[in-house]
């Protein structure tokens, strides 16, 4: 039977060997930790984040303009709506959290046996996004990334759907956490006073070292409870 005629939307899956779950992870840690291969799979991160305050701002009731990607895997999301107040400010927050508490949305999936539901909601978002992109090189990363999770969803089999959902939350989990030390580093070096925790300091009052620490607590504690989700602990 092909994957077309065992696709069930909301129905439940068989859990991968737990070898498979480990691998996976492993797998992911190898695209997050040496320096050249993350400058390509921080892409990926970046989609996260910029959706996430592309996804908040609408929430709340701001107007998206529009979301570019760079090819130095930075980003930038145009919102309008009062430049200040508690809408700003979710929107703010939302880039640096929104890569670890999708990997914790989607461990929460896998953890309920659902890959076939996680794969076609990271399909149905990125194409959601690809609307709001406003540039060549987001729509070209946008494009392959959705279409990475679009082929695997109706071409493959369940082992490497499985394989595929649970490397890419396991990428979430782990590429959530490394974003925040950089802009550590980036601000300890030169600040410009321009990151989400200097624009969050000015519209709070509140230092941008505990924004910061936010984004740490957050990132953290997804890859460790979404960690144990997936290992079944």
């Amino acid at each position: 039977m092909t994957a077309l005629q065992d696709f069930e939307l909301f129905g439940t899956q068989s859990p991968p060997a737990s070898w498979l779950v480990v691998a996976t992870g492993v797998v992911a840690l190898v695209a997050v930790v040496p320096h050249g291969l993350w400058r390509l799979s921080r892409n990926a991160v970046t989609i996260a984040h910029e959706g996430g305050h592309g996804l908040v701002a609408l929430l709340t009731g701001r107007r998206l303009d529009g979301i570019r990607l760079h090819s130095d895997t930075s980003g930038l999301t145009v919102s309008r709506g009062k430049p200040y107040g508690l809408g700003m400010i979710l929107t703010a927050a939302a880039g640096y959290t929104a890569p670890p508490l999708l990997g914790l949305g989607g461990a929460a999936l896998l953890a309920a046996h659902h890959i076939t539901l996680l794969l076609w909601l990271a399909t149905a978002l990125l194409l959601a996004m690809l609307v709001m992109i406003r540039n060549a090189y987001g729509v070209l990363t946008v494009v392959i990334t959705g279409a990475a999770f679009l082929l695997v969803s109706w071409l493959t089999g369940p082992d490497v759907q499985s394989a595929f959902a649970y490397t890419a939350v396991w990428f979430l989990l782990l590429g959530g956490v490394r974003p925040a030390f950089e802009l550590q580093r980036k601000r300890r070096r030169h600040n410009d006073g321009d990151s989400d925790a200097d624009q969050l300091a000015r519209l709070t009052h509140v230092p941008p070292a505990l924004w910061l620490f936010l984004f740490h607590a957050v990132s953290v504690c997804s890859l460790i409870g979404g960690g144990r989700w997936l290992l079944g602990l």
